[in-house]
């Protein structure tokens, strides 16, 4: 046993040691920092210089809503810390936090698995470039994959011994936080506050478990209210998350669009190439699946508002209502398709296409002939993705503790992502802590049966090497 402790000491030191390696890697090759990064940081200044959690605009500062405030804090502590739009030193911190993320993953599966499930979840988690990429662009995934392992390994040790300790605590600052960086990170709280109430049953009395776990939820309910106080007094609306539009009060929100993007676009390359473009660069029909027009008229139609939007890079709402009328024509000609199949296929696409996003090659992953040597990799990429998933289910049959709440947190988020208009892999990047525990087990096991197989084989008054 000591021999097995201290090999995972030196596991440990490897592991860490080869993630960071990755994840500098990462900073000096791909550092990103557009678009949202911008707006956060841009919210980040105005409320740490001016007091205003809003935007610059032409006529000043305007109060804001489109984002929750829970990465403007993280960016305002960075920000005073290390120096305004010091994102070099943001992406830093970021790899800090990512590693300590994989040590919890590791924690947690050592805790309740065995130390060698451990150690492979410490490899997967520590090693795994579709998470550790997201470190070198200023947005919530990173802060997000933390606060879930820290939620997930907070409530292994509160129901060890359920009670108002610092383990309860920090497990109501989990769900709160996680849920303060993104809207959809309320999906946290919502299994392992049950999980609470349920696992603590074996310690307490089932009253005493849920009193608890509805303590734990009022906790991590309180930065909300003030959130919403806070919207309801400077914007004039009930707001308790962020809007799913990420539009403000009074701004044109074009659902027409969104609608008729809805009723075609399957794979990220079109979420990349047409609805991130409108009202900011040209859109071209040529980038356009077959499916996206099913005749000829309705192909004219989408020319003629292409053009009309490539004259001015704008979205009027006029021709927004003409994408609202091709989308409910669409939909009643096919509504299997719409309502089924093609959110059926784009969550497909968010689990399974290569994760080269964040990496600068060709999206058109399947088009060989054109990038070979691009295509190759992003199959290689693909197939990485698919092991640890294939990993993963097998872990299942292992009987994980705590699988009902790993297993319901992707089932939920897999629910949710089923209503989005356009795909993005990042969306499936929450479910990776869950993917790692699992994962880890059916290494674990695997090991562990063969070594059990060796022991079995050797002659009597023999042992297997360690």
């Amino acid at each position: 046993m000591l021999q097995l402790v201290q090999r995972a000491r030196l596991h440990l030191l490897i592991a860490l040691g080869l993630g960071l390696v990755l994840r500098l890697w990462w900073v000096h090759a791909y550092p990103l920092v557009d678009g949202d990064t911008l707006l956060y940081g841009d919210i980040a200044k105005n409320w740490m210089q001016h007091g205003i959690y809003g935007l610059t605009s032409q006529s000043g500062i305007r109060p804001t809503l489109i984002r929750l405030p829970g990465y403007p804090l993280f960016l305002v502590a960075c920000f005073r810390v290390f120096g305004i739009e010091n994102y070099r030193a943001v992406l830093l911190a970021q790899i800090g936090i990512d590693l300590a993320g994989c040590l919890l993953i590791a924690g947690l599966a050592a805790r309740t698995l065995s130390l060698r499930a451990g150690v492979a979840a410490l490899y997967l988690s520590a090693l795994c470039p579709f998470t550790a990429n997201y470190v070198v662009t200023p947005m919530a995934e990173t802060l997000t994959l933390f606060t879930m392992a820290l939620g997930l390994y907070a409530l292994a040790r509160f129901v060890e011994r359920p009670a108002i300790s610092v383990w309860f605590w920090i497990l109501a600052f989990a769900i709160s936080y996680c849920a303060l960086l993104r809207p959809d990170g309320a999906l946290l709280g919502v299994v392992l506050l049950p999980g609470m109430a349920w696992y603590a049953q074996k310690k307490i009395s089932p009253q005493r478990a849920v009193l608890l776990a509805m303590l734990c939820a009022v906790i991590a309910l309180l930065p909300f209210c003030a959130w919403t106080l806070r919207n309801a007094r400077t914007l004039h609306v009930f707001q308790p998350l962020a809007p799913r539009s990420a539009a403000d009060p009074g701004e044109f929100v074009d659902t027409g669009w969104n609608r008729w993007v809805q009723s075609w676009c399957v794979e990220f390359t079109c979420t990349n190439e047409i609805y991130w473009n409108e009202g900011s660069a040209p859109l071209a029909t040529s980038n356009l699946p077959d499916r996206a027009m099913d005749t000829p008229a309705e192909r004219s139609t989408v020319q003629a508002l292409f053009a009309e939007h490539n004259a001015t890079l704008t979205l009027t709402p006029e021709m927004d209502a003409q994408f609202a009328r091709l989308a409910e024509e669409r939909v009643a000609r096919h509504p299997l398709r719409f309502y089924v199949v093609f959110p059926a296929l784009r969550l497909a696409d968010m689990w399974l296409r290569p994760r080269t996003e964040m990496i600068w090659i060709e999206l058109r992953w399947w088009q060989y002939s054109h990038h070979k040597e691009e295509t190759i990799f992003a199959w290689s990429y693909a197939a990485l993705n698919l092991a640890y998933i294939m990993l993963a289910v097998l872990g299942l049959r292992r009987g994980v503790p705590f699988q009902p709440v790993l297993v319901g947190y992707i089932a939920l988020r897999c629910i949710l992502l089923l209503t989005l208009e356009t795909p993005e892999p990042r969306y499936t990047l929450e479910c990776f802590p869950m993917i790692f525990i699992l994962a880890a087990a059916t290494l674990a096991h695997s090991k562990t049966s063969a070594h059990s197989s060796l022991s079995a084989a050797a002659p009597s008054g023999s042992a297997p090497a360690a």
